[in-house]
């Protein structure tokens, strides 16, 4: 589909976005695409590595907190 597409082509579609948005608001918008992208890599990046060490079910329910001698005595007597 892109395939046909040449550089007048892309020399049209940027003078339409020109004229539609106008010179002065595209650094804002360029600013905000760039701003967009980023967030949207940080969470791609949070997601893998939540992905990339799944914790089991009933993981959290099977750990034990170590006692020490002392707060044991204290609890049997």
């Amino acid at each position: 589909m892109l395939a046909n597409l040449t550089g007048w082509h892309a020399l049209l579609i940027l003078a339409v976005i020109l004229l539609l948005f106008g010179a002065a608001k595209l650094p804002a918008l360029a600013r905000s695409v760039g701003q967009s992208a980023r967030v949207l890599k940080t969470e791609i990046r949070s997601g893998d590595t939540e992905t990339a060490q799944p914790a089991a079910p009933g993981a959290l329910a099977n750990v034990q907190a170590p006692v020490d001698s002392a707060t044991a005595s204290r609890s049997t007597t």
